[in-house]
Formats: structure tokens, sequence, C-alpha cells
């Protein structure tokens, strides 16, 4: 079938790719004329890992197409899919649906036979109704459903997940939509439960769905910093929950709170239709603003380790908020590093994908390293902030003749600690007992 994507993003792109990879004729479209040129020249605008290989093979195969005109994607398209951004609002914190509503608008006048609009977006309940009116209103004479179809792909494993969904959810009453939809997800009819629900149920899924994730992340968070008051070990605690198959194992990494586009946005967000409803959520408000504390927690240990050293430097492994990814937004590494800057405190960092989009953020506000150890010539300290793998077994012997004091913060419990230790190195991790 024809698709239609609209938005070329971390949802839109991978989605993109996938599809084509099953056989569909894909076309995605975004007003981002400068974004469309580069894909058009098979130049891929962002990192997601295997992405690359793919991207070519169906640009190459002639089912993977990408244009900035709204009429050549939506013509004839059988399912128009909506993967724009829902943003926070500044001001109010609700998602931000100007771009969804925009894009309804616009493709309202193109659609020709019967299509099926789906919402991919993350959007509060409701916005499938808003968005049937829209088109109904620019288009009376459109044969169309508009269904929720919520992305669950995690950044850097989007296209893992793309293949391999623990489940699908359908949002729609619509027969034929649902027709549709079994149609385009019978590769995966075998291993993966497709579930229908009505729209609204559909589209609280995806943030009910966030939020409980959030908060499981919070949790692990405050426990740590119970294990590291009593001396006991948070990846201990940590395994003997996720055993339980009722926790499980997922989720569980205590760090430095969460990030990216999709938690920190989603939890406000279900926070907000919550108050609209005038329904209390004292978990998800808890775990706001608990994450936003934990940040400001973790550049306070780092300060603490070098408040009384004149013009301290501090080397940073890890810019992007998980590894996988060269997405900064919403980083908690961003956020730590920002607090440090405020401080006055040189940082030095470096990481695999994110160089690029840390600089869009923070500019010269930091000096960049071309690789790991680079990034840690004469610190004081050295701050772990992202899991990428390769910082998981550094040359001690290196780190020893590079940095001015041997102190770590392994703040993703990555290093070897006994190794650490035996370099003669002062390795502060998460959620083991404190040093004195």
């Amino acid at each position: 079938m024809k698709i239609a994507i609209i938005g070329t993003g971390y949802v839109g792109l991978p989605s993109g790719v996938g599809f084509a990879e099953l056989g569909h004729n894909v076309v995605c479209v975004d007003n981002n004329k400068a974004k469309i040129a580069a894909l058009k020249k098979g130049q891929l605008t962002l990192y997601e890992n295997g992405l690359e290989d793919l991207f070519k093979a169906n640009t190459q195969k002639g089912r993977l197409h990408f244009t900035t005109s709204m009429k050549e994607a939506v013509h004839e398209a059988d399912l128009v899919i909506l993967a724009v951004g829902t943003p926070p609002d500044p001001v109010t914190q609700e998602a931000d649906l100007r771009y969804i509503y925009a894009a309804a608008e616009e493709l309202a006048d193109y659609l020709t036979g019967y299509t099926v609009v789906a919402n991919k977006s993350t959007v509060p309940v409701g916005t499938g109704d808003a968005v049937e009116k829209i088109i109904a209103s620019k288009n009376p004479k459109a044969d169309f459903d508009v269904v929720s179809l919520p992305e669950f792909l995690r950044e850097g494993f989007a296209l893992q997940d793309f293949f391999n969904p623990d489940r699908i959810i359908v949002g729609t009453t619509s027969k034929r939509a649902i027709n549709l939809l079994n149609k385009l997800y019978e590769p995966f009819k075998e291993k993966t439960p497709l579930l229908i629900v009505s729209r609204k149920s559909s589209e609280t899924i995806k943030y009910a769905s966030n939020a409980f994730l959030a908060m499981k992340i919070h949790y692990i968070n405050e426990i740590a910093n119970f294990c590291e008051a009593s001396g006991a070990d948070v990846a201990e605690v940590a395994k003997g929950m996720g055993l339980d198959t009722r926790i499980g194992n997922r989720f569980l990494n205590a760090g430095i709170g969460f990030g990216g586009s999709c938690f920190p946005k989603d939890t406000l967000a279900m926070a907000r239709m919550a108050q609209k409803y005038g329904v209390c959520m004292e978990l998800i408000e808890t775990t706001i603003s608990g994450n936003k504390k934990r940040k400001k927690d973790m550049a306070e240990r780092i300060w603490q380790a070098v408040k009384d050293i004149p013009r301290p430097k501090v080397g940073v492994w890890g810019l992007a908020f998980k590894n996988g990814t060269d997405d900064c937004r919403q980083s908690p590494a961003m956020d730590i590093i920002s607090e440090l800057i405020n401080k006055n405190i040189a940082i030095t960092a470096y990481d695999p994908k994110a160089m690029d989009t840390a600089k869009a953020l923070v500019g010269d506000k930091i000096h960049y390293a071309q690789d790991m150890y680079s990034a840690v010539k004469g610190a004081d300290v050295l701050a772990i902030l992202t899991e990428w793998p390769e910082f998981s077994a550094p040359d001690f012997s290196k780190l020893e003749k590079l940095m001015k004091r041997k102190v770590i913060f392994d703040l993703r419990n990555m290093l070897p600690s006994k190794e650490a230790a035996e370099w003669d190195f002062t390795c502060y991790s998460v959620g083991r007992k404190r040093k004195r």
C-alpha cells in the first residue's frame, strides 16, 4: 500500500524506513526544506542504530521517497501517518498541538478514495476527535477514518522495536480501518498481540505507559539514595526486585534521572490533563519534581568535589540522554552540565554521536574533545553521564597519566570498581555506600 508519513523526526523517519523494508511504497513529507534536501541526497538527518543501511537500501529500491509537498505525499495514499512533534507548551506545559492541527488541515484537501489517517504522535486524549473535525470541515467529501496508532519506539533501538514490537495498539471502532491496519501489520501477527481499543483509550495508553516507566526510574533512584545511606548496593537490590515477574528488571538502573523527548514531556502532559479533568495524580507530580531535583543533586555531588580547587576542570563522557542516539533533548547530562557551567566550572566533553546536537544547545560554553581520553586531559574530575558501552572499559593507565586528580563520578554505574580501586582511583557511583 501507499503510506504517507508526515514528519521525519525520531518517529517518522525510522517508521518510514521500517514500512518501506516491509515492501510498502512510503513517502515522507516535511516542511523543513533543508532536511528533505539532505534525505534526498542520501544523507541521514539523525542518528539511530542500524538506520543507515536500511535507509540506503530502500531509497535505492525506490520504496522510500521524500518531499516537501503534502499533495505529493498524501494523494492516493491508503494510510497517512501523523508523526509531527508535540512539544510542551512553554507556559501551560500541555502538549502543543499546533503542528498536528496544521498538518490535518493541510492534508485534508488531498485525500482521495478511502484513507486511514493515523495519529502516531503522542497527543492528549480527545485529539483524534479534533483532527477528525478539522479534516471533515476542510473537506466534507473526504472518505476517511482517524485512528490512534501510538508508537512505542525507544530511541537508539527504534528499528529493533519496529520489527519486534511487544504490542500494537490501534484506537478505532471503524471496521474498515481495522481491516486496513490488520493488513498492514500482517507480518507481525504470529508473535505480536494487536489490541483494538477505543480511540481515547489508545491515546491514554501511551501517556500512561511512559508515566509509569518514568515513575519506575524515579523510584529506583530514590532506592539508590537509601542504599547509599544504609550501605546496601542498589544493583543487588534492583536485581532482586527484577526477578519478581510482577515488577520486571527493566527501567531499574539507578542513575542521573530520565530525559529525552518522551518521558519529560509526557509526564508533564499527563499531569496537566489530569488537572484539566479534576483528577489528582500525586505519583506523577512527585516523579516530575523528583526528577528535576535528581539532576541538580548529581551536579551538586560533582561541585562538592571541586569547589575548593582554583579554576576546576571536569571531563565529561556522554552528552546524549542515553546511548544509541544523538538526541540531547531534555538530556540529564546536558542539565547537569548546565548546572556546572553556572558554577564557572570548565568542561571538556565527548560523546560518540551527540557532539553536533550538543553544540546546538550550549555552543562554546564547553569544550569538545575528539575522543574520550582527550576529554580528561588536565581534568580534576571525570563524570560519566551517558551509558555508551565504550565508557565501561577505559584504560586506567591512560587516565592516570592524563588527569590531575584520580577522581571519577561514575553516575551510570558502568566502571569495574575493583579495577578502578587497583589503580587508586576514587570512584563515586550511584546507589552504593557513600564515600567518607
